[in-house]
């Protein structure tokens, strides 16, 4: 039988009322600035509702980060069993990113918050979820690695890891700032960007004369200031 909420409303109902207003003002003001007030505010109860339903600040970040990572993870890992280790699967994972933070964007600031204080449980929980993230990550750079270039060293899949990590994020960041943008157009830009720049070529491609494209960091003639580009 379900149990009661506020006001006849199933308590499920309610709680993720409560838990979609929290992760918009976790991901606004992060865990420091959160206020309890605006969340009770924003789903029409009083902040000791909220407090009885989840008992604490802490325990409502948590409640937040753990349903994040869950649906991020699980999103990222069905497109990884589903595409070959080619380019499809990077665009594939883009895909199922920008899916399942279409209906909250912020969630991707709760699991990244960096407001969390040092040794608490809040951060315990968030380090779960980001250390899923980032496996996945190595699992499929390492995947689409040795697939295409033979790619085995560790450090160096830990480079690649880190570097996919950062612009994914980066997207991400500039989608919330860009709310005009659906998810299913930023699923096809970022889809646009990885085919540019796997068809620009990496330091040793052809120029179209045949003369050698410069390394990343060789000075270019004309280039103005001679510093590396």
């Amino acid at each position: 039988m379900t149990r009661a909420g506020t006001k006849g409303m199933p308590r499920a109902e309610r709680e993720q009322q409560i838990l979609d207003a929290a992760c918009q003002e976790f991901g606004r003001s992060g865990y420091a600035g959160m206020s309890l007030a605006a969340v009770a505010s924003a789903v029409g109860v009083s902040k000791p509702m909220v407090l009885a339903y989840f008992g604490s600040k802490e325990q409502l970040y948590i409640a937040c980060v753990q349903r994040a990572g869950a649906i991020v993870g699980d999103h990222i890992a069905a497109a990884m069993e589903a595409a070959p280790p080619t380019l499809a699967l990077p665009r594939a994972v883009l895909q199922a990113i920008f899916q399942a933070l279409a209906p909250r964007p912020s969630d991707w600031l709760v699991i990244w918050d960096q407001t969390l204080p040092e040794d608490s449980d809040a951060l315990a929980a968030a380090r779960i979820a980001r250390m899923r993230l980032a496996a996945l990550a190595g699992q499929g750079v390492a995947a689409v690695g040795s697939a295409a270039t033979e790619l085995r060293d560790p450090q160096d899949i830990g480079v690649l890891t880190q570097g996919w990590m950062g612009m994914v994020g980066a997207m991400i960041t500039w989608w919330i700032r860009h709310p005009e943008q659906s998810a299913e157009q930023m699923a096809e830009r970022a889809s646009r960007l990885i085919t540019i720049i796997a068809s620009a070529g990496i330091s040793e491609a052809e120029s179209p004369d045949g003369a050698a494209a410069p390394r990343p960091g060789k000075p270019v003639r004309g280039s103005g200031s001679g510093q590396p580009l």
